[in-house]
């Protein structure tokens, strides 16, 4: 099995890269796997405390069982906003996995995918991440781009890398957000001891969100966020550092509000890009999904 690192996957340590992903295995036993050279980072044997780069690829067994990991086509319904030859705009859920891992390898994205376009999806991130270009949380749905092949998936990589697109959010927050409209740029880096979380970090990668004010209500705020930048988690550590954390976020301190949901509510709604190797210029946006509607009319209800 190989697995390419991405922006959402470096910084971090490789044997916690690997106790992430096997959530059953004991981190000792992950480390003597490194150290016999069941591992490899870029066909070389690394040290447990090697600190994963953007673009490696991590090469293992399966440290589970002994059979091949397959992931296999699933007739999952997929909500197909727009596609052409070459890629496709999908409107994932929330709930669903953006691509399997060790440990879950059924009822995500790719599967769906695998499904709906067979061989038709770039391979350039590994079988686990066939056609995935960029990735949404599992609880935070919209807008996905889809790579049908090996040369979109280069151009799409490049334009999200040099910033060439415009990928905007809503959300609603816990409490009234003080400016009407806001850039935040604080630098992110992982959790130095929690890895699974980001955080503002001195030592991070810049960050920019744009924030602006949609509606008030009395004890949250609908907002709209435009990433400049693309960072892990940018949009929940952000508002988390403002104090407003994304309605629902647990990870990012905000616990569980009165209205229940699977965790934050926060949808990709809106893309603007240059169509693959054409000047046409694509705009897409959706409305807000059951989730983000069922918490709106909620709040919209309380002011009444």
């Amino acid at each position: 099995m190989i697995l390419t690192i991405d922006e959402n996957t470096e910084d971090i340590r490789l044997d916690l890269y690997l106790s992430e992903l096997y959530e059953g295995i004991s981190r000792s036993k992950i480390q003597t796997s490194i150290k016999s050279g069941k591992v490899l980072v870029n066909g070389i044997i690394k040290k447990s405390s090697y600190i994963l780069k953007d673009g490696d690829k991590v090469e293992f067994d399966n440290l589970i069982e002994d059979k091949v990991l397959k992931i296999e086509p699933e007739n999952i319904p997929l909500e197909i906003i727009w596609e052409d030859e070459n890629m496709a705009v999908i409107n994932k859920p929330s709930g669903m996995l953006t691509h399997p891992t060790p440990l879950e390898t059924s009822g995500t994205l790719v599967n769906a995918l695998l499904y709906k376009f067979g061989e038709n999806l770039s391979n350039l991130n590994g079988e686990f991440r066939r056609g995935i270009v960029h990735r949404l949380d599992r609880n935070t749905s919209g807008l996905l781009m889809i790579a049908k092949n090996n040369n979109t998936h280069e151009y799409l990589a490049e334009m999200i890398k040099n910033h060439n697109l415009t990928k905007k959010y809503r959300a609603i927050l816990v409490g009234s957000y003080p400016l009407d409209e806001e850039t935040i740029e604080e630098p992110i880096g992982r959790h130095k001891t929690q890895p699974h979380k980001m955080t503002v970090d001195s030592e991070g990668k810049p960050s920019t969100t744009i924030l602006k004010v949609i509606e008030r209500f009395k004890e949250a705020t609908y907002v709209e966020l435009n990433l400049i930048t693309g960072r892990t988690h940018q949009i929940r550590v952000h508002t988390s550092y403002k104090k407003h954390p994304v309605y629902n976020d647990t990870l990012y301190g905000a616990g569980q509000g009165k209205i229940k949901t699977d965790e934050q509510v926060l949808q990709s709604y809106y893309l603007k890009f240059a169509k693959p190797f054409s000047p046409e210029i694509i705009e897409l946006s959706i409305e807000p999904d059951e989730k983000l509607s069922k918490v709106l009319t909620y709040f919209k209800n309380r002011r009444v």
